[in-house]
């Protein structure tokens, strides 16, 4: 039997999920890591510099801000 996967990307193990529902931090960091990509993309912002010239980067104080929000909502479902 494969693996699940969602538009052809691996879904997070079950059992990943229960453990950091249960406050395993390991756990918890793979939860974060499987999410960066989509996180990266929510907190991505166009900047100009001095030239006008737009620079493409990614709001680190979002991106934490969001982080916290995804950590709250996983221990918040017990």
């Amino acid at each position: 039997m494969s693996e699940p996967d969602y538009k052809g990307r691996a879904l997070l193990p079950m059992p990943v999920i229960e453990a950091a529902r249960a406050g395993d931090a390991e756990a918890v960091e793979q939860v974060l890591r499987y999410y960066e990509g989509y996180i990266n993309k929510l907190c991505t912002r166009t900047l100009y510099d001095e030239y006008s010239y737009p620079h493409e980067c990614v709001d680190e104080y979002m991106k934490h801000l969001l982080e916290i929000k995804l950590i709250h909502a996983i221990v918040a479902m017990n």
